[in-house]
């Protein structure tokens, strides 16, 4: 039976002629998220009234975050980037020399060198290495010792699809009073999110979610909130006016979350477009997304196969992801031989990804395969 897009890619802004399978880098950008930007525009204009639902919608799009993750909204926070909340957890923690972190070696930077202010303090990172392009749980959980107090990781990889088991690691981190923190940049929207498993969940918005930059809903578990001291301060997060007093106070109390983690406003505007992307992954629902999106990773490994392309996503179904990957010396120049015929893939880095979201289709990846197949 053939694959068909769960949504057409006429939603989208110049997708005519176009075969986009590089959500992984960039995700395309909906046609309705214009009749945001001229909400917002008109709210914006509105004074204090127009700001009061602004807030709203942010509000919504947090409950959509939280709907979408099985979470409590009241933990869910909006950051400037992924990056700021491994950053900081990084100086929130009240590490002691000795202790130390776990993280995979075939990592993205903002997992990977999160840590670097606290190792000049004698925090030890491990970089646990992948073996043969996989990552295997069990040799991260084997690198927890008596002073581990982190385990960090992308439930998602970027560089192969590698989907990880996140339950499995979070069973064993609880147990052994480690926290968790997970990047999800690249799974949120586009398979399910265990948010709830984890300590600290954040993603960007501009790949799966479809989205744009700016801004990184965040869960934070009331266990991570208890033993990380808050770093960024400011008229969003601190009660600073308490029963309308103007005068400065010496000593003011941080508000619970989830302004905890907003020191200031985040990109409302971002906010709002997420809120819009987010209408349509809910509606179709993350279940089949999911199972959309590694139908046709397992198609595109196929194909690439069929090619003697030497592909790094693992082929078991539970850890495929939207994204897949092969290895070439010459991933720029495939990216842009592709290119040239109207294919839309990411090649960096030493690979080619290719990903396939809910409006890609069996059609996009035969385009995708036979544009390949003259390189």
């Amino acid at each position: 039976m053939r694959i068909d897009p769960l949504l057409s890619p006429e939603k989208f802004i110049c997708l005519e002629g176009l075969t986009h399978l590089c959500t992984g880098g960039e995700g395309p950008w909906l046609k309705s998220h214009n009749q945001v930007y001229n909400q917002f525009s008109k709210l914006k204009s509105s004074g204090f009234q127009g700001r009061q639902e602004i807030v709203q919608v942010s509000n919504s799009c947090r409950r959509k975050i939280a709907q979408l993750w099985q979470v409590s909204p009241q933990r869910i926070a909006f950051m400037p980037s992924a990056s700021e909340g491994m950053n900081w957890l990084s100086r929130g923690l009240d590490w002691r020399e000795g202790d130390n972190l776990v993280t995979p070696s075939l990592e993205f930077p903002s997992v990977a060198h999160a840590w670097r202010q606290i190792e000049k303090k004698g925090i030890r990172v491990k970089r646990v290495p992948a073996r043969n392009w996989i990552v295997r749980e069990q040799d991260l959980l084997s690198a927890i010792d008596e002073r581990t107090r982190l385990l960090a990781v992308s439930q998602v990889s970027f560089y192969t699809g590698q989907c990880l088991n996140i339950a499995q690691l979070a069973d064993q981190t609880s147990r052994k009073g480690v926290l968790l923190a997970v990047d999800a940049t690249h799974s949120s929207g586009v398979i399910q999110v265990p948010a709830g498993l984890t300590d600290l969940c954040l993603s960007s918005s501009y790949k799966w979610m479809l989205g744009t930059h700016g801004v990184a809903p965040c869960y934070l578990s009331s266990n991570a909130e208890n033993q990380i001291t808050e770093s960024s301060f400011g008229w969003h997060n601190l009660i600073s006016w308490p029963n309308d007093q103007i005068e400065f106070k010496p000593v003011v109390d941080v508000k619970p979350m989830p302004e905890k983690l907003e020191p200031g406003n985040p990109s409302l505007i971002a906010v709002m477009f997420l809120n819009n992307s987010l209408d349509l992954i809910l509606k179709i629902g993350i279940d089949r997304i999911q199972d959309h999106a590694r139908q046709l990773s397992a198609l595109i490994a196929n194909g690439l196969e069929s090619l003697k392309q030497r592909v790094i996503t693992p082929s078991e179904t539970s850890a495929r992801s939207g994204n897949t990957s092969f290895l070439t010396k010459n991933a720029k120049v495939v990216q842009d031989h592709l290119n040239a015929k109207n294919v839309l893939v990411w090649g960096e880095l030493g690979r080619v990804r290719v990903s396939g979201h809910f409006f890609n289709g069996q059609e996009d990846v035969e385009i995708f395969l036979n544009a390949l197949s003259d390189w």
